[in-house]
């Protein structure tokens, strides 16, 4: 059964049944935490997979991810912002579809890696303005634009979103809405652009179904435990495994030697 389902290139038995755990985990971290849980998935596929193939599969996981986060909190979802979003992410994904293809690969992974160094430790902005819906016409469109490159951008959008929602429940359930709209088109422009999802169809349907398990138990811990030493662990493993992808791009490019 195992080897029916293995069939994404270059993925081993135990990669598959480890990137499935992760799913679980990174998305259960994403609840308690409230952010990072796509970011650290994408920091651990991308040791993995080439960035041409990294950027539609982690879209694809983080999408399925999202709706089921959606489902399970649709009480919560905050409605007023998401039209404006949606328009955005079109044009976001218009402009990205068009200059994506064009990055080579030790580049894109040299982006990823600072990108995810910034998330780590950038400071984080203390408030911002309420909801508007210029705001979120350009946070839609700036979104999917950066995540044709990097994946992960449900954090850099995530301060923005919890300022225009009354409390934690509303900004998780309203932040999932709007990143099933980001990595939809996304998607969309991936397929548009002739990458095929066959061969790794098997793995995606197990780590989305993984997320979903991760995003029940992430909401029945929410409440419970510690984020400071969670958040803590969570810095070191993601410095760690950012630092290791700047490091082959940046080789990749010439900058630095190669071992």
């Amino acid at each position: 059964m195992l080897d029916y389902l293995i069939t994404a290139p270059g993925v081993s038995e135990w990669m598959f049944l480890g990137l499935s755990v992760l799913s679980f985990f990174t998305s259960a971290f994403g609840v308690v935490a409230g952010l990072g849980g796509g970011v650290l998935l994408l920091a651990v596929m991308a040791t993995i997979f080439p960035p041409a193939v990294l950027i539609p599969l982690h879209g694809t996981i983080q999408a399925g991810n999202n709706v089921s986060r959606g489902i399970i909190m649709r009480r919560h979802i905050t409605w007023g912002m998401i039209p404006a979003f949606a328009l955005g992410t079109f044009l976001g994904a218009i402009i990205g579809g068009q200059v994506v293809v064009a990055l080579p690969t030790a580049l894109l992974q040299s982006v990823l890696g600072a990108f995810v160094l910034y998330v780590c430790w950038a400071p984080k902005p203390e408030s911002h303005q309420a909801y508007s819906g210029p705001k979120f016409f350009i946070l839609g469109a700036v979104g999917t634009l950066v995540s044709m490159f990097v994946g992960a951008t449900g954090t850099l959008l995530a301060p923005f979103i919890r300022a225009a929602t009354s409390g934690r429940h509303e900004y998780l359930a309203t932040h999932a809405v709007l990143m099933v709209l980001l990595h939809g088109l996304k998607l969309a422009a991936f397929i548009s652009l002739g990458f095929s999802f066959g061969a790794y169809l098997p793995l995606l349907v197990v780590m989305i179904g993984t997320s979903a398990l991760g995003n029940v138990f992430g909401q029945s811990v929410l409440n419970k435990l510690s984020e400071k030493l969670f958040h803590r662990i969570f810095q070191v493993a993601l410095t760690l495994l950012s630092l290791r992808l700047l490091y082959s791009g940046l080789s990749g490019l010439g900058y630095l030697p190669k071992f």
